[in-house]
């Protein structure tokens, strides 16, 4: 069953990254139906200077994430690698979660022949990048609703618990300061897709 927006659209940008964990991301691309167990997340809010939206500022960029949430927003990262990310809270509020890592469930052949890989390994989607590309997702994703045919996220009744989750601050963001070491990266303990 498909995440409602009421789930998207709570206050709570941690406990909703942490409440990811264990749903089910999927696409369907030309037709091919391709998804993975989401097993590692990052929380970003307007009020700490990780976010893209620090500060409540707007840009072209970042237009999407003051929507209502429930919508996808996809940025293009050093030029290279699209990452996908999750718009929480209420419209105008610019909260979201960057999906890192899933472990493919759905499509497997499709997604090994989108990164060119022959043979199964967690190097097919453990980093935000390499599941944008085992799934399909590019910039014209952005803006995306989560409830519609092209870009969702189900909840398959897979039950994540505290014990399994671990907590730490996020990756790749020192230019955030203090708030870079917020403890707002939820991991499954022990997946082997979480990126390294």
């Amino acid at each position: 069953m498909k995440l409602s927006e009421d789930f998207y659209q709570r206050p709570d940008v941690a406990k909703i990254a942490r409440e990811l964990l264990g749903k089910i991301l999927t696409t369907k691309v030309n037709g091919f139906i391709t998804g993975g167990m989401i097993v590692e997340t990052e929380a970003y809010s307007w009020k700490e200077r990780g976010c893209h939206a620090f500060g409540d500022k707007k840009t072209n960029r970042n237009a999407v994430m003051f929507e209502k949430g429930g919508l996808s927003y996809v940025y293009l990262c050093y030029g290279i690698h699209n990452l996908f990310n999750v718009v929480t809270n209420k419209a105008g509020i610019a909260d979201a979660v960057l999906i890192r890592a899933i472990e493919p469930v759905k499509g497997h052949d499709i997604m090994l022949q989108r990164r060119n890989i022959k043979t199964m390994s967690y190097q097919l989607s453990s980093g935000p990048g390499k599941l944008t590309k085992a799934l399909g997702i590019d910039r014209s994703f952005n803006g995306k609703d989560l409830g519609k045919s092209e870009i969702w996220i189900e909840d398959d009744g897979i039950r994540i618990s505290n014990k399994q989750i671990e907590i730490s601050s996020r990756i790749g963001i020192a230019y955030a300061k203090e708030d870079a070491e917020l403890p707002w990266r939820f991991c499954i303990a022990g997946n082997k897709y979480i990126s390294q």
